[in-house]
Formats: C-alpha cells, structure tokens, sequence
C-alpha cells in the first residue's frame, strides 16, 4: 500500500470520527426537544421544520455530494433521532415493496415502523384508532388521476393532512423466470396494468392481464406461481427475490404519484405551503362559481379541483379543493370563513408543506 493511500484514509478516518462526534452532539440536542415538545403535549413529528432543516442542508451544500444523497442521509438522521424513544408506525397499502411503502421510507426513513394495511380506507382506521402514528395514502396519479376511495375517505374521517409526497413511478416487470417467452399471465394494480398498457400491448399483447390490489400483491403471487409475471417496484423485486425482466416500461416516463401523509394534526407553517378542504354547494346556477370566488377574492391559487357524488345523495356533489397558502395565515383564515357562508358544508382538511418537485 503507498504511503499517499495509507496517508488520505487516516485523514478519512480522522474525519468520521469527528463526524461520529458531531452526529452525537445534534442528536442530544434532539432529545432536548423532544423534552421540550413532551411539556407542552406536541408531536414529535414536525413535517414543516423538517422541510426547513432539508432545504437548508441543501442551500448550504458545495458539493461534490449531489443534493439529494445530502437529503437523503439527513432524512435518515431525523429517522434514528425519532426511533430514539419510540420508531414512529406508518401505515401503508402493502403488502411490503408497494410503492406507498417506497414512499413511506422516501419521507420517514428506514428506522420508522411500516404497517402493511389491506386497503386505502384500512389506512385511515388504523390511525383513528391509534395502531399507526400516521398512514401514507395515494391521493393522486398524473396520468390516471385521482385515488376515489382515498377521496370518499377524507368525508367521514377527523384525520388531518400532516404532509404530501410525490413520488415519481417507475414500474419494471418481475419474474422467477428468465424470458418473456416463459411468462402465462401478468399481475398488478389496475392503475399500473393501465400505465403499462402500450408496453403490454407490444409485448405481451396476448397473456391476461389480472388486477390485484397492489402492485406489491402482485409481486408476492409471481414469486409463488409458476410462469407468473408482475408489474411492480425495484422495491418489490429486491423484497420477493425475483428478476427484472424489463425496466421502466411505464409509458409516460414523467409518471409521479402524489401522497399524502395523515395523522390526528396539521403542519405548523413552512413559509410554502398548502391547504386542503372538502365543500358543497346548493343545487342552483352559480353555486360553485360563488364558492370559487373565495379563494380569488383573497388571491389564493387552486392546485386541484376535483368533484365526488355526495354519499347517500343523489345527484350531488362534494368538491375537494388544494390551494397555495396555510390556514394560520389570514388570507387563507378569511377565505374559509367565508366559504362557510355560501357553501352548505365546508371542512378543513389540513395545511401542510408543499413537496418538491420530482
């Protein structure tokens, strides 16, 4: 070994240990905090100053390290902070290896505990009746848009909106074989079956086509059935051991899903952040129009739109709206007050910080 290798790994050394040093210190601070939040009842979950603390990591990064391996080792630092005392449970639509899974460890890091749940309405439950911290549940596709049962759930749940996720979706074809020509039939989710579908088509236009109700469903059954093929994460395929026949054959290579993190309270204000509510309107010409002007009148920009039949009513209709803004500031405060008064229900479904861009 040269003497110039042996010199520039001491160095190293001396700087992990420094390191070593320095993790230790920001961690007994953390615990203070923790101490200080425990007085005063808060939750040890903060997503708007975690939001403060990465974008400041990554302001203040001169590299080489790209940002987001920067982000990434903080998000695990925050993670086995937490885990210190309690690892915080999240529920996800397993079973393990989905990509809500994917996107819990994306947000929560590796030291959280991950619940497998059956079902996106499941996850609500499991939170309100206190065996999950916080669930993670799918909101919305930018090619197969909104999650309706995710949407049908925020009408009777207390549950709040502590944070989005966006998650950009790449799906790979997992098999225990080691040729298409071998492949009978292919599981997945139906939103995925449908991101794939021109792939499919050219492919393996003739095998069926069988939905489950995830992706990491899927994969579970391809590592047990003979000749069986799944459309699911890398996640997936490391999880069930089964091979990549194909990679990214999504057909919209910008496929991203949006998350959002629910628990029993709101984000505190970031600076960027959003606001979600669920209104109706009576049933007579400009309704709705009245109930939009709100949000214009106080200069709030709409991020989403999106109309669901109104349970056990006929013909009517509950609209959920996110708009730029925090309930604590007054433009957004005043907005809702005033929705109130046009519309008949209006319920606030949380602030929380905006994610960035994928």
């Amino acid at each position: 070994m040269s003497d110039v290798l042996q010199e520039i790994r001491e160095s190293i050394d001396e700087i992990d240990e420094k390191l070593v040093e320095l993790l230790n210190e920001r961690v007994k601070l953390a615990l203070k905090v923790k101490e200080v939040k425990s007085q005063l009842n808060a939750p040890i979950y903060a997503p708007h100053r975690e939001k403060e603390v990465l974008e400041r990591i990554v302001r203040i990064n001169k590299g080489p390290l790209p940002d987001r391996a920067i982000e990434a080792v903080y998000r695990e630092i925050i993670s086995a902070t937490r885990a210190l005392e309690r690892p915080l449970r999240i529920a996800f639509l397993g079973p393990v290896g989905s990509f809500g899974h994917e996107a819990g460890l994306k947000h929560f890091g590796s030291m959280a505990e991950y619940i497998p749940i059956a079902s996106q309405p499941d996850i609500f439950r499991e939170v309100e009746v206190g065996r999950a911290d916080y669930g993670i549940v799918a909101i919305e596709n930018s090619t197969r848009g909104s999650v309706a049962e995710t949407l049908d759930a925020f009408l009777t749940t207390e549950l709040k909106i502590c944070a989005e996720v966006l998650m950009p979706i790449h799906h790979h074809l997992l098999s225990k074989v080691h040729d298409l020509e071998e492949i009978k039939r292919v599981y997945s989710h139906p939103q995925a079956l449908a991101q794939c579908r021109e792939w499919l088509d050219e492919h393996l236009k003739d095998l069926p086509r069988i939905p489950v109700a995830s992706t990491s469903e899927g994969a579970a059954i391809a590592a047990k059935e003979e000749g069986s093929a799944a459309i699911a994460s890398r996640l997936a395929a490391e999880i069930h051991e089964l091979n990549l026949l194909a990679e990214h054959i999504e057909d919209n290579p910008g496929n991203t899903t949006r998350f959002l993190v629910i628990g029993h309270h709101y984000a505190e204000r970031s600076g960027d952040d959003k606001t979600s509510f669920i209104f109706s309107v009576k049933h007579h010409a400009g309704a709705l129009m009245h109930a939009l002007e709100r949000f214009y009148k106080y200069g709030l920009n709409l991020t989403k739109l999106e109309s669901r039949p109104h349970p056990g009513r006929k013909w009517e209709y509950v609209f959920f709206v996110d708009a730029e803004g925090h309930i604590e500031e007054e433009a957004m405060r005043c907005a809702a007050e005033d929705l109130k008064v046009v519309c008949t229900m209006v319920k606030f479904l949380g602030s929380y910080p905006k994610a960035k861009e994928v």
